[in-house]
């Protein structure tokens, strides 16, 4: 299939001042909590911005993490529409073989649109519970967790809620996601290639798993931001997209304590409602934000903990950008902008270059775990420094099993194998090396630093992945390779 490009133009054309997207992009650069990875700006239909920091590019797909739900509930729709599924039918109705083992009222009572809307009567996530009680069918599993609530009552972000609507389209659709979405959504859209992450019973897991590029986000954003029609196709079922994106259910005080501005008012159907719209997201900061007041869409890939601040920047710099009226004379300002955006790069690893002084102190030098232990993933037990050519290899050792993390020390060196990554080195002084590695198909960043003194390392995430994959699978999956799905619960 050929994938159109979105059609562009200078952002004043559309009423969007440059300057307020430099003003975004120097708040985000300066945020010590923010590492941004991509951004997207469309405004009338119309792409005006869009940057990818290096190493990481538009073509690679990137792991959305909880993004993957909104594309998970529009499989739903369009299955609705088809007659397939019924949002007022019980779950337990589309797996009539669990109903001898089902015997709570509560979750004979979940119906297809609770789930929909983290509505199951659950005050917490199950996502443990479930997959522990029944690996083998979580749908069970999770059937099986009596919710202490009436469903429809009470909000929880609750991963089995999403598994569950996934799992119910793919048996009554025969297809995985991936292939229902194909002619009905991806290919009409114009996006390219997607891989979903698959669990033990070979199902796409729904929840999460998704990895797409960013303009397959902005494309998804700009359909709903239109109320599903697509170059004048209606791809959507008419009225889907303000169900969607109307709050069912309240989460005030659901998410916890702190500033959570954006995530305290209401869910729809697995979207949430914004101060200002409405929005798809992921973890660290995986966002599809549709402003239909302002005509705009913004997708963008992070690695962030601190994601009310991401949006809070946005809100605080974008949205006065925007303008009802085209902006003349702004050709310098737009050309401006235009090489900020290509340009667009993360800083490598911090330090001097490598070797130093005495290179044959660091070459074939293998370090401990700082401490004797490291805890986690990744389960490190040792870390080698080895010369290659004109570059250094770092060697860990995961599990008994070696990952090589190739360096120059002359900024990012891409790599495919074992995974896509981009790796940097530096030395901090003589007897201290750091060395970047980059999972260019996910938001996680591991720094190793390498005490030749003791000779002991430490290694740290910036953002910790949220399954228990080891590092050679932190990529997208390839093949038919299914992921287990333990780790972590995911949560904004």
């Amino acid at each position: 299939m050929t994938v159109r490009t979105l059609p562009a133009s200078a952002p004043a054309a559309q009423g969007v001042d440059a300057s307020g997207v430099h003003a975004f992009l120097d708040a985000l650069e300066a945020a010590p909590g923010i590492e941004p990875h991509s951004l997207m700006i469309l405004r009338r239909g119309h792409l005006v911005a869009s940057g990818w920091w290096a190493p990481y590019t538009a073509r690679r797909p990137h792991l959305l993490y909880s993004l993957s739900k909104s594309f998970t509930a529009t499989a739903a729709a369009l299955a609705e529409e088809e007659g397939l599924i019924d949002f007022d039918a019980p779950v337990l109705s589309y797996f009539p073989e669990f109903e001898a083992d089902i015997t709570d009222p509560r979750s004979r009572a979940i119906l297809v649109r609770h789930v929909a809307s983290m509505a199951s009567g659950h005050e917490g996530e199950t996502v443990d519970a479930a997959f522990g009680t029944d690996p083998g069918e979580p749908v069970r599993g999770f059937l099986l967790q009596p919710p202490p609530r009436d469903p429809g009552t009470v909000f929880a972000y609750n991963q089995p809620c999403t598994y569950t609507l996934g799992a119910i389209v793919q048996r009554v659709t025969g297809q995985s996601l991936t292939d229902y979405l194909r002619p009905r959504l991806f290919d009409p859209l114009g996006i390219g290639a997607t891989v979903w992450q698959r669990d033990r019973t070979g199902r796409e897991i729904g929840f999460s798993g998704l990895h797409a590029t960013t303009d397959a986000v902005a494309r998804l954003g700009q359909l709903y931001l239109d109320d599903g029609v697509w170059q004048g196709e209606r791809l959507l079922p008419e009225g889907w997209v303000a169900r969607a994106s109307r709050p069912h259910i309240p989460t005030a005080g659901a998410m916890g304590e702190g500033d959570r501005q954006d995530w305290d008012r209401g869910y729809g159907h697995q979207f949430w409602i914004s101060r200002h719209g409405f929005r798809g997201d992921g973890a660290y900061g995986q966002f599809c934000l549709v402003l239909p007041e302002h005509d705009a869409v913004i997708a963008a890939t992070t690695a962030t903990e601190q994601m009310q601040e991401y949006l809070d920047l946005v809100w605080r710099h974008l949205l006065p950008a925007f303008h009802a009226a085209p902006l003349p004379g702004r050709e310098a300002a737009d050309a401006a902008l235009r090489e900020r955006l290509d340009g667009l790069a993360l800083p490598p690893a911090g330090g001097g270059p490598v070797p130093p002084h005495r290179p044959a102190d660091w070459a074939g030098a293998v370090f401990a775990p700082e401490g004797g232990i490291c805890a986690g993933r990744p389960k490190l037990t040792a870390a080698e420094v080895t010369a290659d050519g004109d570059g250094w290899i770092l060697r860990l050792t995961e599990d008994g099993e070696p990952f090589d993390a190739r360096f120059d020390g002359q900024g990012w060196t891409v790599t495919e194998q074992p995974v896509p990554a981009a790796v940097s080195g530096g030395r901090t002084d003589d007897g201290t090396l750091t060395v970047d590695v980059v999972f260019l198909e996910t938001p996680h960043r591991l720094s190793v630093v390498c005490s030749l003194a003791d000779r002991t390392f430490r290694a740290r995430w910036l953002t910790r992945p949220l399954h228990a994959w080891p590092l050679s699978r932190l990529r997208a999956p390839r093949g038919s390779v299914r992921a287990r799905t333990e780790g972590p619960q995911e949560g904004p």
